[in-house]
């Protein structure tokens, strides 16, 4: 295994790139039983279809960096059971998350997620992990610009106060 030898998949992950990648996939595989219980959740046919395609990503980059740590002798974190599927009308109301509720939570999600990639991005020696991170990044940036139209069609969108007009100065 050659240090910097010009062949990234025979350096060694240091210590920040096996803590950032193993962080990720721990994150990766809760966020995806939350979001398949989110699916049970959700009455709106275009956010369930946003969630699948979620979910699916979810799991194809969690095969690659299960991947990329087996192959580096890295141990892997405990997986969540996947969750079973349920009509949304066997869920007491009161018991459900409603659709503006989950889209503002996975919008959040994917706003840690791009920071957490680019957190890894920033620490990586292995132009190979750093690759496969924007990789990730660029696809939870294509997710947040469709979450981001969904919201705003359904009236999901709560802006913050808009500055419409910029105020007279002043002069002394």
């Amino acid at each position: 295994m050659g240090i910097l030898s010009g062949t990234p998949e025979k350096e060694p992950m240091h210590y920040g790139e096996v803590f950032g990648v193993w962080s990720y996939l721990s994150t990766t595989k809760g966020l995806v039983a939350a979001y398949q219980t989110f699916i049970n959740h959700t009455g709106d046919r275009d956010l369930r279809g946003f969630l699948e395609d979620v979910v699916r990503s979810m799991k194809q980059e969690s095969e690659q960096v299960e991947n990329l740590l087996k192959i580096n002798g890295v141990g892997l974190p405990p997986s969540p059971p996947e969750r079973p599927t349920a009509s949304l009308e066997s869920i007491p109301v009161g018991a459900r998350f409603n659709d503006a509720e989950i889209a503002a939570g996975v919008g959040r999600d994917i706003a840690a997620g791009l920071t957490a990639c680019s957190q890894v991005i920033s620490q990586c020696i292995r132009e190979d992990i750093a690759m496969m991170f924007g990789q990730f990044h660029m696809t939870k940036a294509q997710f947040g610009a469709r979450l981001l139209r969904i919201n705003k069609e359904k009236g999901w969108l709560v802006p913050p106060p808009l500055h419409v007009s910029t105020p007279e100065p002043v002069h002394a």
